[in-house]
């Protein structure tokens, strides 16, 4: 069985049947992420040489995308795993990967703090030399996974070296959790903040170089991080014209003989989702290329795509919305969780306001960073 076959069924028998209740109750998916685990799933994107499938971001993508077609909250805890694998699979020891590439291991990132905010690559948490060990101290605002995964990739300044930050691979027992949200949407996701204090790790712990943080986060983590998050909103673009054009097709105005469908108000609407949603994704796969074939252009789209996609799904589900009227705001018809769900991503760092910035810049020919 190829592991998009794997996907479906998993798809069929875990993910949908429980999708609802996810966000209704706000609990985290465990039976999705075990399922995932057992089929491989969670091993796409480590190497096959520690057990994976050996997979690259292009799959990684269809996955993300087909989970967040029926849960959106499940493709993001999957989303920030691969985020968190792809700098292990560099930077951790092998007995670690072998664990991740098994499907027992499930990681994530902390980096958002409140000191910083949307500017994630600059961490205000501490790591101090203290004999051979270090000692970390610091606060994180929205972990996915926070308490539910078995290790983060933590982000700190660094302990003596220059440079914006420093990434450690933290086990999740380590840290305290000071409270949890309840959200508005991506309920299923166990977002919550996360701390430490006088937290000792070894130097084996340490991510890559001290101080060299930055260019693990932009080089290795943006790519995937924005791509995937693109396709979470290309899945759930996708899920709300679906449901909207099955309401439209089922629903009739007896009085008239015919169906919401066969008005062309409703059929403008459904038109202008669908463009929506189509750009988006020609856009993901355009960025997946650019990198493939690492062309010029590449980074200008990844700051490109995560944005579009966030603010199309806000487009898009609203449009669901209006046209599924009065029965959108009915659970079951499902259209209002896709609206909740979409507004993440906008506000998700780096926000769309922050990466319109960072776009407008090099469209002007200016440094990033400057």
């Amino acid at each position: 069985m190829t592991h998009t076959e794997k996907l479906e069924t998993i798809l069929r028998d875990v993910i949908a049947p429980s999708a609802e209740q996810t966000d209704r109750e706000g609990i985290f998916p465990r039976a999705a992420i075990e399922a995932l685990g057992r089929a491989g799933l969670l091993g796409l994107t480590s190497s096959s040489e520690v057990g994976g499938m050996g997979l690259g971001m292009r799959e990684a993508a269809n996955v993300v995308e087909k989970i967040a077609s029926e849960c959106p909250s499940t493709a993001m805890v999957v989303t920030m795993h691969y985020c968190g694998t792809a700098v292990i699979e560099k930077f951790g020891p092998e007995s670690l990967r072998r664990e991740i590439a098994a499907g027992h291991h499930l990681t994530t990132l902390a980096w958002s703090e409140k000191g910083s905010r949307s500017h994630f690559w600059a961490p205000v948490g501490t790591a101090k030399a203290d004999g051979s060990e270090y000692v970390l101290d610091g606060e994180k605002t929205m972990v996915t996974s926070a308490g539910e995964a078995d290790s983060c990739v933590w982000s700190s300044r660094p302990a003596t070296a220059e440079g914006a930050s420093t990434l450690w691979f933290v086990e999740m027992g380590k840290l305290a959790i000071p409270g949890k949200f309840d959200g508005m949407g991506l309920r299923g996701n166990a977002s919550a903040p996360l701390s430490c204090a006088s937290m000792r790790l070894q130097e084996s712990a340490m991510l890559g170089a001290d101080g060299g943080g930055f260019d693990i986060m932009m080089g290795v983590v943006l790519p995937l991080f924005a791509t995937l998050v693109a396709s979470c909103s290309v899945g759930l673009m996708d899920a709300s014209v679906s449901r909207a054009c099955q309401h439209a097709g089922g629903n009739r105005l007896e009085h008239l003989g015919s169906s919401l469908a066969d008005l062309p108000a409703i059929r403008a609407h459904i038109g202008r989702a669908k463009i929506r949603a189509d750009a988006a994704r020609a856009l993901r796969d355009d960025v997946i290329s650019a990198l493939e074939n690492a062309r010029e252009d590449a980074m200008l789209r990844v700051l490109e795509v995560k944005a579009n996609a966030a603010e199309a799904a806000l487009e898009v589900t609203d449009i669901a919305m209006r046209v599924c009227g009065g029965a959108a705001f009915r659970r079951n018809v499902g259209v209002e969780r896709f609206f909740r769900d979409a507004r993440a991503a906008s506000i998700m760092a780096p926000t769309s306001d922050i990466l319109f910035d960072f776009i407008g810049k090099v469209a002007c020919g200016l440094p990033l960073f400057g």
